[in-house]
């Protein structure tokens, strides 16, 4: 058996060369993401192929987006993140890869002009976050649910400013909207005004609009942020379906 001191000691040595790693990547996050000007996240799942209509929609959304000026944020990998990439590189704009290693996924997609590598989930979520000023959710597992729900967390705990949340996909959607309505807004775990946070939507002209009037208006300066929006009523726009 090693001696207890010299298997501590190793692993303290280990976690100060890891806060080097990391303090790495945030380094160099913060100087490839500052220059891309005004961004959405587009999030989703991997396990889609080109052709499903999750990785259609993602890639719809993101050439509309890339063609109203923003740059467009995935996660680099393939399924809706390679859709996202996809769109934007088509339309011609700036086209975010925030590649993360993992064992099941070989590599980034092909559709980035910026590609970011990432060895801690933390600190690529941080840049999801710091460079958006809107999310975009697509159907998906996990992962993308890990996402929304941090997001929205600390849009609701005021730790970042009331950027707008589409969630894309009603018919996916609604029944989560439901359950947090009928199950969590009922017994007070949350209050009426942090389900407003999250708007579903299906239309990508709508939502690119939206997103667009937003930016112009810094509707996330104000209150009720996106909510303010003149079409908002028009397509129910926070979730209440």
């Amino acid at each position: 058996m090693p001696d207890s001191r010299f298997v501590l000691e190793e692993m303290t040595v280990k976690d100060t060369w890891r806060i080097f790693r990391m303090i790495a990547e945030l380094v160099e996050g913060f100087d490839d993401l500052s220059k891309i000007g005004p961004a959405v996240s587009i999030f989703g799942t991997a396990r889609c192929k080109e052709g499903d209509k999750e990785y259609i929609m993602a890639q719809t959304i993101a050439n509309k987006l890339a063609s109203a000026g923003f740059a467009v944020i995935t996660g680099g990998g393939p399924g809706v993140m390679e859709g996202g990439n996809r769109g934007a590189i088509e339309a011609g704009g700036t086209s975010v890869g925030l590649n993360i290693q993992l064992p099941m996924e070989q590599g980034g997609n092909p559709y980035q002009n910026v590609s970011v590598n990432f060895r801690y989930f933390f600190v690529r979520k941080l840049m999801f976050v710091k460079y958006a000023q809107a999310f975009v959710i697509l159907p998906g597992g996990f992962g993308s649910l890990d996402e929304l729900f941090e997001a929205v967390t600390l849009i609701q705990t005021n730790k970042i400013k009331r950027f707008p949340m589409f969630l894309v996909d009603s018919e996916f959607w609604n029944p989560m909207l439901g359950w947090l309505r009928t199950h969590v807004l009922t017994r007070g775990f949350i209050s009426e005004d942090d389900l407003d946070l999250l708007q579903i939507i299906d239309d990508p002209d709508e939502l690119v609009e939206k997103i667009s009037w937003c930016e112009k208006e810094k509707c996330y300066l104000k209150p009720q942020g996106v909510l303010l929006h003149p079409e908002s009523k028009k397509s129910g726009g926070n979730g209440k379906h």
